[in-house]
């Protein structure tokens, strides 16, 4: 961190503390009591950099002594191997015969694949009442960690010797080799073993893990959208929360029947109360906790701006297309494509407002200092790991340049014109350069296989990315004259579509097909008009990407050499697990309940009358005769999750199912640079209302047996 990033910082946070004085929130001479504040609370504390522990390096002795039992390696292999990892989420075997728990959020893509002619699945649901109307989800998997392995040894032996220039490939080849070895050694039979080598701590060490990966995944339960994703996009990263996320998968074997695990977690029936420890098993998405200062200062001046940009403009084109097309736009499944942009929207927003927050600048300057301060008081680590501070910071200088084209091209192929316009060209120069036919046989595949948005939608989304530029550039510069010929975006956007063959992918095969397609075409004139901006603005960043990364992974290293296991690395989608306590927090001038109950979610839906967020399911309009409202509902914890977390099951120490963890809360937002289990949580579907909604409202009585036995239950006739 460079002396003047330094100063920025501490400028911003006790400029805070003179706002709130000058506003009259504090009294007069608080700003000492502040100041005292600093030196303790505000310091880097124990688990600022956050408790996601790695299997290799299981914290057994911290569990064991925390929280008062034996978490010895049997332990931690049942836990291991009772759960799982799925597409961009995590699940756990809940039954011997491949009953798979996980969240409904992370499936609802995979509910729309499989539903039939007239069905909507998202609407109504699913239930299979049998094993024989499971329904296999294509290009689907789920994998079970057989083993993790810390080989970054190996892979320093493979590098001895080999020059600078000739380590990145190296490296590769060594990981490989490590592949190839962990998967002949641990394959048996049939079985399909997948092995992934993961760079931790920004790539200052490596692990490699070993899955078994099952390709015969199929959808048993589901519940509907209206009640997965109860309270919609404003309940979402909040709590209090009244969601029933929760969904079942079966896996099934090559013989074509369910498989038989050894390794699965109990369901409970208590479920937990206030002051419980929970273990949160996953793969928690990247985290930005081994950041320099000066990466956070990017981040918040210029990087996190513009993605918000990005997302709120994007959403804005979607709605509006929902709203003038609704029929169309269910059918090209825009509710789904919106969730995720409407769930990044918020999460970026929260991290925006964590840098805000003077506790976590504080606490992040305080740690960077410790880590500095040792690594100067020792002369092998100050020769090796001296300056990389002072490097990353210029390294952020020069990135901030590049603010401008940022701006403007971010996301640039969420047009589909401007996507086709960019193969059409690589098509074109290649066709003009003499390249072999094969060659351009592959970029004409790219070329026409481009998505073919709706005609609406995408107007809406050229005429967004065509704002970005004007926006970024400015009104007079040549750019911005070339992207509006029409003097508005939205004039402009139409007016290309309407003059172009790549707005629409059958009218660019017929072009392709009969070789008129040219640079006349407008969509290609504009392309060529921003292009060199464009290849300017990555030629200049791919030195900084690449300078960033190695520096990165010096820092990784400094950080292991300085304090060993004693701090988990960043978030990787990699395997983790987490400990935590049930608790509720302060909010809002109020308390937070550990736990809400399905009184909850009628309340929400009686309070917002019409709003079709809290409106609930038809079945559960009126509530049935044995369903006790007094269910907990969801849960929160002190667990340190993040996104891929998804679908994590929460273990007691006995290993008995209580909950799957679906969100985070509004301040648990914080944790892409910090833990801070003050206020932040994660909040989970509590078990016992899954079983309540099973056994009274879904009359999913084969799926309930199976959770309380074990064994799989008789067919059910139709309702």
């Amino acid at each position: 961190m460079t002396q003047t990033t330094s100063r920025q910082l501490s400028r911003r946070l006790h400029a805070f503390v003179a706002f709130v004085f000058l506003l009259g929130v504090l009294p007069a001479g608080a700003s000492a009591q502040v100041a005292t504040a600093e030196d303790d609370s505000m310091r880097a504390g124990r688990f600022d950099g956050g408790k996601m522990w790695t299997f290799e390096y299981a914290p057994s002795s911290y569990f064991t002594e925390t929280y008062g039992f034996t978490a010895d390696s049997a332990w931690f292999a049942r836990a291991r191997l009772s759960a799982l990892r799925i597409p961009g989420c995590s699940a756990a075997f809940v039954s011997p015969n491949g009953l798979v728990a996980t969240n409904h959020h992370c499936i609802r893509g995979a509910q729309t694949r499989v539903q039939r002619e007239g069905e909507s699945l998202l609407d109504n649901g699913f239930y299979a009442r049998s094993l024989s109307e499971e329904r296999r989800i294509p290009n689907y998997w789920a994998d079970q960690l057989l083993a993790a392995e810390d080989v970054t040894e190996e892979v320093n032996r493979a590098l001895m010797g080999v020059p600078t220039g000739e380590r990145e490939e190296a490296t590769r080849t060594a990981l490989v080799a490590i592949g190839e070895r962990l998967a002949a050694q641990y394959r048996t039979g049939d079985d399909s073993v997948y092995v992934q080598t993961v760079p931790l701590y920004n790539g200052g060490r490596h692990s490699a893990y070993v899955f078994r990966r099952y390709t015969d995944v199929r959808l048993a339960f589901a519940v509907e959208l209206q009640a997965g994703f109860f309270g919609g996009d404003p309940d979402n990263f909040t709590y209090p929360r009244y969601a029933l996320d929760f969904a079942f998968l079966r896996i099934y074997g090559k013989n074509g029947r369910p498989i038989h695990t050894d390794h699965s977690f109990g369901w409970s029936t208590s479920g937990v109360q206030e002051g419980d420890v929970v273990f949160v098993i996953g793969n928690p998405g990247s985290t930005n906790r081994l950041t320099t200062m000066a990466q956070l200062e990017y981040q918040h001046d210029v990087f996190l701006p513009a993605v918000l940009n990005y997302y709120h403009t994007r959403l804005d084109a979607m709605d509006a297309y929902r709203m003038a097309k609704p029929a169309e736009a269910e059918a090209y499944d825009i509710r789904n494509r919106m969730f995720g942009l409407s769930n990044s929207l918020k999460a970026t927003t929260g991290r925006l407002e964590a840098l805000n927050l003077p506790v976590v600048i504080a606490k992040r300057a305080d740690a960077e200092r410790d880590l500095q301060d040792r690594i100067a008081a020792d002369t092998a680590h100050s020769r090796r790991f001296g300056g990389l501070f002072d490097r990353m910071a210029r390294l952020q200088e020069q990135r901030a340049a590049q603010a401008t084209p940022l701006f403007a091209f971010l996301g640039l192929g969420t047009s589909s014109t401007i996507s086709r316009a960019l193969w059409a060209r690589r098509y074109l120069d290649a066709m003009a350069a003499g390249a072999p036919e094969d060659s351009l046989a592959g970029l004409r595949r790219r070329l026409l296989g481009v998505d073919q948005a709706p005609p609406d939608l995408e107007r809406r989304l050229l005429a967004a990315r065509l704002r970005d530029i004007a926006t970024a550039y400015g009104p007079d510069h040549a750019l911005t004259r070339a992207a509006l010929p029409d003097g508005t975006p939205e004039a402009s956007a139409a007016a290309l579509m309407a003059h172009s063959v790549l707005g629409d992918s059958a009218a660019t095969a017929g072009a392709v097909g009969e070789n008129t397609l040219g640079g006349t075409d407008p969509a290609l004139r504009l392309l060529d008009a921003f292009l060199p901006l464009y290849e300017a603005y990555r030629a200049a960043l791919a030195p900084i990407g690449g300078a960033e990364s190695d520096l990165a992974a010096e820092l990784g290293r400094a950080k292991f050499a300085v304090y060993g296991q004693r701090v988990p690395p960043d978030g990787t989608f990699s395997p983790r697990i987490t400990d935590g306590v049930v608790k509720g927090y302060p909010y809002n001038g109020t308390l937070a309940p550990p736990y809400t109950t399905l009184y909850g979610f009628y309340d929400r839906h009686f309070s917002h009358p019409g709003n079709p967020e809290w409106a609930v399911p038809a079945r559960w309009g009126v509530p049935p005769e044995g369903l006790d409202l007094a269910t907990p509902l969801n849960f929160v914890s002190t667990a340190d999750t993040y996104g891929g977390n998804s679908g994590s099951p929460a273990v007691t120490k006995d290993l008995e199912l209580v909950g799957l963890n679906f969100d985070r809360n509004i301040e648990g937002l914080s944790r892409d640079y910090i833990y801070l289990p003050d206020r932040g949580r994660n909040v989970m579907v509590d078990v016992r209302a899954v079983r309540a909604a099973l056994q009274h409202v879904y009359h999913a009585n084969r799926i309930l047996q199976e959770l309380e036995t074990g064994r799989l239950a008789a067919p059910e006739p139709s309702r």
